[in-house]
């Protein structure tokens, strides 16, 4: 997808706000009963207007408060929008400045407008600068605008925001360096932006070969990252039958996509990322009750993940050498499909009883996890819609994150905080373990009560040479807050997590 608004940045003084013919003007303010220095400001050019409404308490400047005015007197902006930005000395913490850059976001998008102007003082962040404040902004602006279109509908609504300007940076960092964040910020939105168009892509059209092909077309548009497609045929003769058992039911062939990114030095080891792909989950036998089914097309957001964080790696061209692997297949039951109760051989020699065929997405990535094991990776995340009991758990605030390592997960609990896109780590005792115990194969691919647990003590049986962790997104690629739609997450905590890096 290409970048569905421009931001820019150049300085304004606040006392030529009056002046400046704009379509939109967004302005920021502290809270305060009395007018401050910058309300003052805008009062005077408003002959008095704002503190009117200050007066009868519309406008508060409290965190959040939002007052919409069509005209202003003595401005020649069309319509001023003034958003509240709490007390001036008073930090922020990340969860109160993410509702503060949501609100942003989405009173710049309902103006109605082509091009918004965004005025706002300094916005100061417990233990982040200033440059982390705008690529924030600018991420959630440029991933805001998102909108799916498809095909043939009618009356489909149309983004008309087509212009962001930030008219003065304010921070300790130079202008240089504020700019720059704001570059990477909406790259990331725009990553996030094709994980859910790739998520929210119905799945008659969205197939694992669909997937192959998008993979190929990001090969082209980044010349620094390499895609290679394995086939069925291919994957028969590595030994990869517990993915293939997954699409036995279904006519669309499975597909193991492999993105290279070569960033860094050739010696150095890849950091590599793992999306289940699961275009479409029936349950297979195990087949799923049919209210919300069509809501299945959403198991391939681990993929669409993947997607979206290559395409932001691509852009932003980090020194580092990172790996996008995707292993799909379509879950349907018919008379090929796999069976509870079916024993299965995986890549890594290890036999698997499928007891249940709707629990697929681990059975696609136990393979992919065993064939990363050639590259000898520096660390290993995958990501996974993978169990509903994620989601009875965290909701659909938090991911759900497992490792092997300790320092990975903290990195990556650290890469979501400062993304605003929170994991929370669960354990992954050798006592759940043993929930997964088989009379016929070496491991079941079901047991015990803690789904989540057991379903990451699976996966972790074939991670055993390398540093890795597991994110089931059960709860956060959709629903909640968006609805039936994708989120685009965990593009923002992947991109950091990886950047980090460096």
């Amino acid at each position: 997808m290409k970048k569905l608004i421009s931001i820019t940045s150049y300085l304004k003084k606040i006392d030529s706000l009056n002046s400046l013919k704009s379509e939109c003007l967004l302005i920021g303010i502290y809270e305060d009963k009395n007018l401050n220095d910058i309300t003052k400001i805008l009062d005077t050019a408003s002959s008095g207007s704002l503190r009117k409404l200050i007066k009868r308490q519309e406008l508060t400047g409290k965190l959040g408060n939002q007052l919409y005015l069509p005209e202003l007197n003595g401005f020649q902006a069309s319509k001023v929008f003034f958003v509240g930005l709490g007390k001036k000395n008073k930090e922020l913490n990340e969860d109160e400045f993410s509702s503060l850059s949501n609100a942003i976001s989405k009173i710049s998008i309902s103006a109605n407008s082509k091009i918004i102007d965004i005025f706002l003082p300094e916005i100061k962040v417990k233990t982040n600068s200033s440059s982390w404040v705008y690529k924030i902004l600018a991420r959630d602006l440029e991933s805001g605008c998102y909108q799916y279109f498809f095909d043939g509908k009618k009356d489909q609504p149309k983004n008309k925001l087509k212009k962001v300007n930030f008219l003065n940076l304010e921070g300790k960092e130079s202008k240089q360096k504020l700019v720059s964040a704001i570059k990477v910020g909406q790259i990331i939105g725009s990553g996030m932006n094709t994980s859910k168009n790739l998520a929210n892509t119905p799945a008659n059209i969205c197939t694992p070969t669909y997937l192959a092909n998008q993979a190929k077309l990001l090969a082209k548009r980044y010349p620094s990252i390499k895609t290679k497609v394995l086939g069925e045929k291919e994957m028969k003769k590595l030994g990869m039958d517990c993915l293939l058992s997954v699409g036995n039911g279904s006519a669309q062939e499975s597909k193991f996509i492999i993105m290279e990114y070569s960033g860094g030095d050739k010696k150095s080891k890849p950091h590599i990322i793992v999306g289940k792909g699961i275009t479409f989950d029936t349950g297979g036998i195990s087949i799923k009750p049919s209210p919300n089914m069509d809501e299945m097309k959403y198991d391939m957001s681990g993929s669409a993940s993947v997607f979206g964080t290559m395409r932001a790696i691509g852009e932003i061209k980090p020194k580092l050498n990172i790996f996008g692997i995707v292993a799909s297949a379509e879950n349907m039951p018919s008379s090929t499909a796999t069976k509870p109760g079916d024993v299965v051989n995986t890549l890594s020699g290890q036999t698997v009883e499928i007891l249940n065929t709707d629990a697929e997405g681990r059975l696609v990535l136990c393979d992919a996890l065993t064939y990363v094991e050639r590259y000898k990776p520096a660390s290993v995340i995958d990501i996974a819609t993978l169990t509903g009991a994620c989601v009875i758990a965290l909701g659909h605030q938090a991911t759900g994150l497992l490792s092997n390592d300790q320092g990975l997960a903290e990195s990556i609990m650290k890469s979501g905080y400062s993304s605003c896109d929170k994991a929370w780590q669960l354990p992954l005792w050798d006592e759940y373990q043993s929930d997964l115990n088989s009379k016929y194969a070496d491991i079941a691919n079901i047991g015990g009560r803690a789904g989540t647990i057991t379903a990451a003590c699976f996966l972790s049986r074939f991670t055993k040479s390398y540093k890795w962790a597991h994110l089931d997104i059960a709860g956060t690629a959709y629903g909640g807050k968006v609805g039936k739609t994708s989120s685009g997450r965990p593009v923002p905590l992947l991109t950091e997590y990886l950047l980090s890096r460096k």
